[in-house]
């Protein structure tokens, strides 16, 4: 079967970069497939990671140190940008006015400002798709989850709780890097850099809150500069926030977490919901298991824990008995992108799609009340009328 190719540039050729990299010589993984990501194009500031692609990526044919020069080569159609939160704006727009297809890094933009800029770049290209990047709704105890949320199957909501939560910071002599500086990484903090990963889903369900209170934490308060001296960090750690949502006739409390400083957690995305008649948990802690517990009135309250087999959106050659990882959620959600670029949104093969800009403007509403909350130790109300 002969299969279309979307030739894609890569515009921050860190870490991310070489994950999609990795994503895209792992395609024959997934079955059945008539579309694929070939990266012809590469480009950073930083020699050494382009060099990184040159000598692993056969398919790249043109490098670039200016990205300009990569966004006016016809032979690229779309771009994975990866690049520090404070030239999301300038770079993101640059990219849909020149047409090109869009998956970018959360939170798109540094602040609201930002991101309304880049919204309003979307709104005058609607022929550009634009994604953000969020893998982790992509395991399939998450997409078991999804299925049981769309189905209705937990009654009255009674409470949500979501997080994502990783250590690496908690080593007081880590080196100071960007996401430690408000100009680069912005006043959000752990909130932009973790947040759209945890709001996901509770947004795709339609769970936005009508009000938060944050508490928002700077546990070490300077690092090593890589010169020999200190500086100061200027971002938030950690953020809990507390909301309220109303929907569908219900009200219900739903915490979020954000944090970089958890300890004994090295990547654990996780969301659990909690009804009348069902509840349910995933977390990438136990990747293969998906807790639920079902109930009727006077019935026993028992949680079954399960494994969850290796049953992904876009079907595979691992079999159910395996287990699935952070890598194989890189490859879903870059199915997925391809998938509704070459198909449309009413044409994919499985109706799980990226998080969208809308998504993200929402997470940047939130957050913008979230440091509020914090400045003023009280809680916020949010409307989400147009």
């Amino acid at each position: 079967m002969s299969r279309q190719t979307v030739r894609f540039g890569v515009i921050g050729c860190g870490l991310m970069g070489k994950e999609f990299a990795s994503a895209a010589a792992r395609w024959c993984h997934l079955t059945d497939m008539s579309f694929e990501p070939r990266i012809v194009a590469v480009c950073d500031a930083n020699p050494a990671a382009t060099e990184w692609f040159q000598k692993n990526v056969p398919s790249v044919e043109y490098v670039y140190s200016d990205y300009k020069e990569l966004l006016a080569n016809p032979d690229v159609d779309a771009i994975y940008c990866a690049v520090p939160h404070h030239l999301h704006a300038r770079i993101y727009i640059d990219i849909i006015q020149a047409g090109k297809h869009l998956l970018g890094e959360k939170p798109f933009g540094i602040d609201l400002e930002a991101n309304e800029a880049i919204m309003a770049a979307i709104a005058q290209n609607p022929q550009v798709i634009v994604r953000c990047s969020s893998e982790f709704p992509f395991f399939p105890g998450a997409q078991q989850l999804v299925q049981w949320v769309q189905a209705g199957k937990f009654g009255r909501i009674i409470e949500v709780e979501a997080g994502f939560w990783h250590s690496s910071d908690l080593d007081p002599t880590k080196v100071i890097n960007w996401k430690r500086k408000v100009a680069s990484n912005g006043e959000y903090g752990c909130m932009g850099d973790l947040g759209l990963h945890v709001l996901h889903l509770p947004l795709r369900f339609g769970w936005k809150p009508g009000s938060v209170r944050a508490l928002l934490s700077k546990i070490v308060p300077q690092r090593p500069d890589g010169k020999g001296g200190m500086a100061p960090c200027e971002t938030w750690d950690n953020a809990i926030l507390a909301c309220e949502v109303k929907t569908d006739g219900q009200q219900f409390p739903m915490v979020l977490s954000t944090k970089r400083i958890a300890p004994g957690h090295a990547n654990t995305w996780f969301i659990r919901v909690t009804g009348t008649d069902f509840s349910a948990e995933f977390t990438t802690k136990n990747p293969k298991q998906i807790a639920s517990l079902p109930y009727t009135p006077g019935g026993v309250q028992a949680w079954h824990v399960a494994d969850a087999p290796y049953k992904s959106a876009y079907g595979t050659i691992t079999g159910g008995i395996f287990e699935f990882g952070f890598s194989d959620s890189i490859l879903q959600m870059w199915a997925a992108f391809c998938d509704e670029l070459t198909n449309g949104r009413d044409g994919m093969r499985q109706s799980f799609y990226c998080a969208t800009p809308e998504e993200a403007a929402d997470s940047h509403r939130l957050f913008t009340a979230a440091l509020e909350s914090n400045r003023a130790g009280r809680t916020i109300a949010l409307s989400w009328e147009e």
